[in-house]
């Protein structure tokens, strides 16, 4: 088995076929497989073997493709990185992996670098025009390399509330099997859908359900690097789109667009959300305003991702985030026990998705997985039909505009200030991206600095999406008996206050 094995049939059943398309420039499917052949050679050539790790560190062009799939032939495992991180976060990825290749896209070059460097890794640059030619050079590899359906083929980093991210390792059995059900029959995809691609690439929602999902129905996927409500409505015009992935905050901007009547999406067939909770409203104006049903679903990276979805067959249930999949149970627990209907829990899932382990990560995995179950960490519960509902977060995550903000990090950036003494980072609501950063923080005494200063000061350390546009400087911070800090009880002040 090979999760690139997709994008092969495809180029031979659909060579002409677009299978990508970045504004008016397009790639066909015989072209994605030529390209990730010689992808695949030039990775030979460096010395990569089956069960290598690579980095890509690249935003939704068609290069992320080309070499995705390349390293897929080629038998490695890709690493898929933001192309946002800083340097320090790129070495961590780097040397956390053991990839000592990384392909970095050119306007990043220089954190690429540098953290690459930190890391004893190679950098390799790409950008149009001179990857092209690199690939060019190297001899094609027009085999795929055999892979055992339990061998790792993608890690994908994700957070805890606590310590550094972990690598969760999908295989390629995880991938495919989740891949053919999301665009078989959950989407019922064929070679004349073209399918909207603003959803990252590197995370994987935007992997499974756009870019492995468009690949091996035929399909075309249509790239936007950065999202913006007008480019995306002028590729859903222009570009004919009859799917539409995204997240919550993408679904609210496009509903709230001043010109949305001016473009024709009568196209458009179909939506998925994922990533957050959608809120109700939000659906409600996004099929009111486009005439297209929404679908929601559910998962981790740590599933492949998608558990649960609401189904074109039986209609959507606005508010749940469906059933299970084919394959897959879940189950709302309490340590461990099933609670009755209609109670919280916590979300277990069992089933084909559910990753191999957490790469070295020996105790997490133990602790996530236990007799076949794999513990989300979610609170929700499920009604009377079999749907599922998300209710609310064991972890504790910050979910900004989709993007998952764990505070832990940004705190360990924050304390490495020499003036901080204590601090907390806590989500705080915010009607467009659901909820946005925020820090409280206690200086050391005598020690002099502003708000202000302590945001720039983790801007410039971490990506964008994650440091805290609201930081307040507090007396003192609530703490419990051991001298924990109790976030829960952190009032923020209000916004005249912060400073």
């Amino acid at each position: 088995m090979n999760l690139a094995s997709h994008m092969v049939s495809s180029a031979r059943t659909h060579p002409d076929r677009a299978a990508l398309r970045l504004g008016d420039a397009a790639v066909s499917y015989r072209t994605l497989d030529q390209g990730s052949a010689r992808m695949a050679g030039l990775l030979h050539d460096r010395g990569v073997k089956p069960g290598d790790r690579v980095a890509i560190m690249l935003p939704n062009v068609p290069e992320f493709a080309l070499a995705y799939f390349g390293v897929l032939r080629a038998g490695g495992i890709v690493v898929p990185m933001n192309p946002l991180l800083k340097s320090r976060e790129v070495a961590y990825y780097l040397g956390n992996s053991g990839a000592r290749l990384l392909f970095a896209w050119h306007a990043f070059a220089d954190e690429a670098r540098t953290g690459a460097q930190q890391a004893e890794a190679e950098a390799v640059v790409v950008s149009p025009g001179a990857f092209d030619e690199l690939l060019v050079s190297a001899p094609p590899v027009e085999d795929l390399t055999d892979r055992h359906e339990d061998d790792t083929a993608v890690i994908l980093y994700t957070s805890g509330t606590t310590g550094q991210p972990k690598g969760a390792e999908l295989t390629h059995a995880n991938l495919t099997r989740n891949c053919d059900i999301v665009a078989a029959e959950l989407l019922q995809l064929t070679a004349d859908d073209v399918i909207f691609g603003g959803l990252p690439l590197f995370h994987a929602f935007g992997q499974t359900c756009t870019l492995n999902a468009a690949v091996a129905s035929g399909a075309c996927l249509t790239l936007l690097p950065r999202f913006d409500a007008a480019k995306a409505l002028g590729i859903l015009d222009e570009h004919g789109v009859t799917v539409f992935a995204g997240v919550p905050t993408v679904f609210s901007r496009l509903s709230r667009q001043p010109d949305r009547d001016a473009y024709d999406v009568s196209r458009l067939r179909l939506s998925l959300c994922g990533g957050a909770a959608m809120p109700g409203q939000v659906l409600h104006a996004f099929q009111d305003a486009f005439d297209c049903v929404v679908l929601e679903g559910y998962g981790l990276s740590e599933t492949s991702p998608v558990a649960s979805f609401n189904t074109l067959q039986t209609g959507p249930k606005p508010g749940s985030v469906g059933t299970p999949i084919r394959g897959v149970e879940m189950r709302v627990v309490d340590n461990g026990t099933e609670v009755p209907q209609g109670e919280t829990g916590e979300i277990a899932i069992r089933g084909h998705n559910v990753m191999k382990r957490y790469w070295q990560r020996p105790e997490e995995t133990a602790a996530a997985i236990r007799d076949g179950w794999f513990y989300t960490g979610d609170l929700g519960r499920v009604d009377q039909d079999g749907y599922f509902w998300i209710v609310g977060r064991m972890k504790d995550v910050i979910i900004r505009g989709g993007y998952n903000v764990y505070p832990r990090e940004v705190e360990d950036v924050l304390y490495e200030h020499p003036a901080v003494a204590d601090a907390a980072v806590i989500g705080l609501p915010n009607p467009d991206l659901g909820e946005e950063v925020g820090a409280a923080v206690v200086l050391k005494p005598g020690a002099r600095t502003t708000a202000e200063d302590l945001r720039e000061y983790v801007k410039r350390q971490v990506a964008a999406y994650k440091y805290p546009r609201k930081v307040w400087i507090a007396d003192a911070l609530p703490k419990g008996p051991t001298g924990k800090i109790l976030k829960r009880e952190i009032v923020p002040p209000p916004e005249a206050d912060r400073r």
